[in-house]
């Protein structure tokens, strides 16, 4: 991530000290071939993004889910400029317009990835494509939107099943700077961006307590240690607080400050703050200090989001749902508490969107997003809204609900062709676009089924 310089894995910037030492050189040496031999095997994606579209795209006789209202059979959609113009049973078409015959397949929105680190990583164990975090725990000027690899192979991978946006979140840290919403496809972090910066991240401290006698710290210490990143948190945001009232005030010789400048906007209501959190104290603790604070929040987490339903509501505080594939909170929780934790939000008119984990162990997993939502609507969650927690929803979370997330005239043409229902399994995407541009569906893991289909085929 960038802010005030990136930091990489540079084994040449190293070895320019002077090292005296043999067994030193030697390890240096080793080093040097370890990083350069795995930098070579990281090769960037062979994926070539799609030109911009160059005349009208008319899709006929597909069922037309829009999401925001009721689906249309047999129907037209048509998109110039990669913009949605026309949607309808009978859409007119117009005469220079490529024509594709959608009879028995159907139209979706892309899927939006609303919690992920797609793009700030690739290989665990090579520390050079690595960028999801800055060192300390306080740096809200740290930014993912620069620190986007558009070559990464993972990207390919998750917009094969229909993840076309995606919300790239910083890790690390109390707080751990600005997310940015990208495009699944383009050249460069720039021309993937959607929205830059699109939140403040802030990152609630464990509030779990190991009790076990054995534990490497105390009680006393862990409650102490709590105490502390909670005070940092609290004071950080004071500190800024006052430093955006100073700057409205104009006070003459104020120091400059990057960290409490990229925190201004959230205190001009401009810059969504975005509180991860997943445990039931961890969101108590949140919300008491939003109120406190006079902050409006979203929660990212809320594995025991329906456990404070009521307080969401009345606060009207939005969940991302990270992860509904989980293991119970606790022991005494019914077996599917984590798949049935949408439903429930959804009966208690909380509003939320489901995502996954966001970690970096799980960036490779992203593809799953659609199967997270039928796991939610095979525990309660009306399928109408399963589809719109990955669609509609994460889009006005986002505050993009007027460019994405649906398909309807003015907004964006960003959408997929499939054969079937895509929050089931055995359904394929055959076709996607975004912003109107037609997206290469193929990547690492398709030509890895291609290449040893290959093989066994000639045996």
């Amino acid at each position: 991530m960038k802010h005030n310089g990136g930091r990489v894995c540079n084994p040449a910037r190293r070895a320019a000290g002077r090292v005296t030492n043999p067994s030193s050189r030697r390890a240096l040496a080793a080093a040097v071939a370890t990083c350069a031999f795995v930098l070579l095997q990281a090769h960037a994606s062979e994926v070539i993004p799609a030109p911009p579209q160059t005349r009208p795209i008319a899709i006929k006789g597909a069922t037309i889910h829009l999401v925001s209202g009721p689906d249309i059979p047999s129907g037209t959609i048509v998109f110039e400029q990669g913009k949605i113009t026309a949607i309808g049973a009978d859409a007119a078409v117009p005469a220079d317009a490529e024509v594709i015959d959608g009879s028995g397949k159907h139209v979706y929105p892309g899927f939006i990835s609303a919690n992920t680190v797609l793009g700030l990583t690739e290989i665990s164990a090579a520390r050079a494509t690595l960028d999801i975090e800055e060192p300390g725990a306080i740096n809200p000027n740290a930014l993912t939107a620069t620190s986007v690899n558009p070559d990464s192979e993972l990207i390919p991978v998750a917009r094969a099943n229909g993840i076309l946006t995606a919300h790239v979140v910083p890790e690390g840290g109390l707080i751990s700077g600005q997310s940015a919403v990208i495009r699944m496809d383009g050249w460069t972090p720039q021309e993937m961006t959607v929205r830059a910066p699109a939140a403040l991240h802030v990152r609630w401290p464990d509030l779990k307590l190991n009790r076990d006698p054995r534990a490497p710290k105390s009680l006393e210490n862990q409650v102490k240690e709590i105490e502390k990143a909670e005070r940092t948190i609290r004071d950080a945001f004071q500190i800024a607080r006052s430093y955006w009232q100073a700057r409205k005030a104009g006070v003459p010789d104020l120091k400059s400050d990057l960290r409490w400048e990229a925190m201004m906007p959230v205190f001009d209501a401009t810059l969504p703050l975005f509180v991860h959190a997943e445990s039931l104290a961890q969101m108590e603790a949140t919300l008491a200090w939003a109120k406190e604070a006079q902050l409006k929040i979203v929660l990212v987490g809320g594995k025991d989001a329906w456990r404070v339903a009521p307080q969401l509501k009345e606060s009207d505080t939005a969940v991302i749902i990270a992860l509904a594939t989980a293991l119970p909170a606790r022991r005494d929780d019914a077996y599917d508490s984590a798949f049935a934790n949408a439903a429930r939000l959804h009966e208690a008119g909380v509003r939320f969107c489901l995502a996954t984990k966001g970690r970096q162990s799980e960036a490779a997993h992203d593809r799953n997003l659609p199967f997270e939502a039928g796991m939610a609507a095979a525990f309660g969650l009306p399928r109408e809204e399963a589809l719109r927690a990955v669609t509609l929803y994460p889009a006005q979370i986002l505050g993009l609900g007027e460019q994405l997330g649906s398909l309807e005239a003015g907004k964006a043409a960003t959408l997929m062709i499939t054969n079937g229902d895509p929050l089931d399994l055995p359904t394929q995407i055959e076709a996607a676009y975004i912003d109107g541009r037609r997206i290469e569906l193929t990547n690492r893991q398709t030509r890895l089924r291609d290449k040893y289909q290959e093989k066994y085929r000639r045996k």
